[in-house]
């Protein structure tokens, strides 16, 4: 059996991702891997840029690219900062477009062993089970996907269980 030594932790900055982050540390550990955060920068926020430029505002797409992606590298370092798993051995990875194509295309060039998600990305809408990105990654990853629950989710879960 092939030994799994890269894991690849999609974060989308919501709620979930403190835990996303520490539960693919401990995968980590254990099987002693490398990480690769991954955030990705919609596409779809690009042209929303791009709509308010063609209206006459002024507002610079490319600024808003490399302001975005500064911000999301300090949160995901911000992740990051209190955990004890060697940062020689994390990677982080900050790509703009659609998040599943992504997301596919970093499992394939970092050769990727396993991915680890949460069950919803930066909407954090309550009556959606698993996000969107999330579930077409499931589908179409070439690698096992872990779906990361934390205790609260993992009640809600249940408890719509026993009906």
């Amino acid at each position: 059996m092939k030994k799994e030594e890269r894991i690849l932790v999609a974060l989308g900055l919501g709620t979930y991702c403190q835990g996303v982050f520490d539960f693919a540390v401990k995968l980590a550990q254990g099987l002693d891997a490398h990480i690769t955060v991954a955030n990705i920068i919609n596409d779809r926020e690009i042209e929303a840029v791009r709509t308010v430029t063609d209206m006459g505002y002024n507002v610079d797409g490319d600024h808003y690219v490399s302001e975005a992606e500064a911000q999301r590298r300090a949160q995901l370092e911000k992740i990051m900062e209190n955990s004890s798993f060697p940062r020689e051995k994390i990677n982080i990875v900050i790509r703009v477009g659609n998040p599943i194509d992504q997301l596919i295309r970093i499992i394939n060039k970092e050769k990727i062993d396993i991915i680890v998600m949460g069950p919803k990305g930066r909407t954090d809408l309550e009556q959606v089970l698993l996000g969107s990105v999330a579930e077409k990654v499931f589908r179409r990853s070439p690698v096992t996907v872990i779906s990361y629950r934390d205790r609260e989710f993992a009640e809600r879960l249940r408890k719509r269980g026993m009906v």
